[in-house]
């Protein structure tokens, strides 16, 4: 049995991960801090876990009392936990704000993006999760650049829930402001963007080729909907039979025939890609949850290769009727 501990523990991920975690067959949650929240029931603020668990926020980090801890904090605050404890030698780390995934000195956090490093998460000790737009955008991309057939610009628009924004309200994620609503922001400067072009050159070292990402703010709560355009000089069989072979040992990833909606992955592990052929111009259309796929089912994911597990171990999820 996996003892777990999870550092951050009111959020939208962290509500996530104790959704998957309670009813992961090989996993004990140790426990849940939240400094704020100290002393409260966990189902005080993930409301839906009422009759699921018992357990209490604690403000206190008994790390050396499990065998993985999940960091769920803030964008910054995971790297100060790592400087200012000393952790044990036998602790596994599985990271979910950005700040180990793009590598440098003295960074010796695994890329934790199961269908490029599998073997390497395998035996990692620390793991950087990938960014949810990350996610679904190498989905759609990764065939192409292992086949050294990036040739050209990359275009990509992508559209997330509000829930990526995280719990906090901001003025762009409050409903009053996203109902009914879409907007842009971040165009071309989208913090995922290095994480992007980090794989996509792991596996095409030569891809110098410009990188054009504009985000949307979409007016639903979860779930991401990723379109790429960029030239294919191969025909549409070609491409579907180079991302079924790419991903045949990929139990979460599956290429689809229809193109597809958020709905058919929302609540899920699951990734759906859909190709079309235009011209010179190859569409990749990729479809996440950005809470699981792009986030906590990922962590899970990831966390069950650490612990030599099936890597789909507590990740049977239903999608959400419609």
């Amino acid at each position: 049995m996996i003892k777990v501990g999870i550092i951050g523990g009111a959020g939208y991920t962290a509500g996530e991960l104790l959704r998957i975690l309670l009813n992961h067959p090989e996993s004990e949650i140790g426990f849940v801090q939240s400094s704020s929240n100290a002393g409260n029931l966990v189902y005080d603020v993930h409301g839906d876990l009422l009759g699921e668990t018992n357990l209490r926020f604690t403000a206190e980090m008994p790390h050396h009392s499990v065998d993985v801890v999940f960091l769920c904090m803030g964008h910054g605050k995971s790297l100060e936990f790592i400087q200012q404890n000393k952790l044990p030698e036998t602790l596994k780390v599985i990271d979910l704000s950005h700040d180990f995934r793009l590598k440098r000195e003295g960074n010796d956090f695994v890329y934790g993006l199961p269908e490029l490093n599998r073997e390497e998460i395998k035996t990692a000790k620390y793991i950087a999760n990938p960014g949810c737009f990350a996610t679904g955008i190498q989905l759609a991309l990764l065939p192409l650049a292992a086949n050294n057939l990036l040739a050209g610009e990359v275009h990509v628009q992508a559209i997330t829930g509000s829930t990526g924004a995280g719990q906090k309200p901001t003025g762009t994620s409050h409903f009053s402001w996203r109902s009914s609503n879409i907007s842009a922001y971040k165009i071309f400067g989208h913090q995922h963007e290095g994480e992007i072009l980090q794989s996509l050159k792991q596996l095409q070292p030569g891809f110098d080729k410009d990188f054009n990402f504009v985000p949307i703010r979409g007016n639903h709560t979860r779930g991401i909907f990723v379109s790429v355009y960029t030239n294919y000089i191969g025909t549409v069989d070609e491409a579907k039979s180079l991302y079924n072979g790419f991903y045949k040992s990929h139990p979460f990833v599956f290429v689809s025939e229809s193109n597809p909606g958020v709905k058919q992955v929302v609540n899920t592990n699951k990734a759906v890609i859909y190709l079309e052929k235009h011209g010179n111009k190859l569409v990749i259309i990729s479809v996440t949850d950005n809470l699981i796929k792009g986030a906590s089912g990922q962590a899970v994911q990831n966390m069950n290769l650490m612990f030599g597990l099936d890597e789909k171990t507590g990740l049977n999820l239903k999608p959400v009727a419609f």
